[in-house]
């Protein structure tokens, strides 16, 4: 639904940024559909269906990986293009249009294909009955081939470190730029009711609070993957699935349980800061209705 409404073009968005709202909710939805409902959820509930074979099995760990860094770094992109608009006015007129927002998804796109490509090398069969191969497990040489350890700490960066570091920097002189204008403006303007009618304040006020807002749950549901990150990968140190009281392990499950949940707030951002969009929302939710009474209405006369 959040698809639909934001591809209609008539919540008061720019095409630049409705083009990157879109790909987010894509994103989004695809997480939910691949890494929550059928690589956690019916994997664990039919352990022996068409998903265990391991060519499916290989199939499913490539999409939800491809999907997770996508949704991660759409909105890292997002933020980049909030960024350029208010704190690089010379490259503002370049780089904020829809032609280039599109050409950043799709280049996004592809490098995040390519790179879950060595994961179809990095699993093999757990078990072959009956000349079917079931299951999927790490090979043992991605623990010990130096080039395996690389691509896994490669994965980790990009998904974790990398994606949490450009957020917080981004939105941090994202920050420190608004603060200073609104300094500078309000010096120009004398008079408080001259500062509320400002119409560039305005202007901005929309798509600002919407950076906000998307990147700000963003750096607060990551908060806790980061810091387990850190604790594990950093320190060397591994947690065991089977130790369910393990405080690392349960500060990694927490992390992977918040990372998912992101998925699904940005439409609660949406309807929470743009009034427009609610205003679609209610017309997509009403719409069908109108229709049926709109049709028994035509039969009854």
């Amino acid at each position: 639904m959040t698809i639909v409404i934001l591809s209609r073009g008539n919540c008061g968005l720019s095409k630049c940024i409705s083009v990157y709202m879109v790909g987010i909710a894509v994103a989004d939805l695809s997480v939910m559909i691949f890494n929550v409902i059928v690589y956690l959820i019916f994997n664990y509930h039919f352990p022996y269906s068409f998903l265990s074979y391991t060519a499916v099995c290989k199939f499913v760990l490539y999409i939800t990986f491809v999907t997770l860094h996508m949704s991660v770094w759409f909105t890292v992109t997002f933020t980049f293009d909030r960024f350029v608009a208010i704190c690089c006015h010379d490259f503002k007129e370049k780089y904020c249009t829809e032609r280039i927002a599109t050409t950043v998804m799709v280049t996004s796109s592809v490098l995040t294909c390519l790179e879950g490509v060595p994961m179809f090398f990095s699993y093999e069969a757990e078990q072959i009955i009956n000349n079917v191969q079931w299951g999927c497990r790490t090979k043992a040489a991605v623990y010990t081939i130096p080039a395996w350890s690389a691509y896994s700490w490669l994965q980790s960066t990009s998904l974790v470190l990398l994606p949490f570091a450009l957020m917080t920097l981004f939105n941090s002189l994202t920050v420190r730029r608004i603060l200073l204008a609104n300094r500078t403006r309000k010096g120009l303007r004398t008079k408080g009711s001259e500062i509320q009618s400002d119409p560039e304040v305005k202007s901005r006020r929309k798509s600002i609070i919407l950076l906000f807002t998307a990147s700000g749950s963003f750096i607060l549901l990551w908060l806790t993957s980061v810091g387990s990150f850190a604790a594990t990968r950093l320190s060397s140190s591994v947690y065991y699935q089977g130790d369910y009281s393990n405080p690392v392990y349960i500060a990694t499950e927490t992390g992977y349980l918040l990372m998912y949940l992101r998925s699904c707030t940005n439409t609660c951002i949406y309807a929470a800061t743009q009034r427009k969009f609610r205003e679609e929302l209610r017309n997509v939710l009403k719409s069908p209705w109108k229709e049926f009474l709109d049709f028994f209405k035509i039969r009854n006369t």
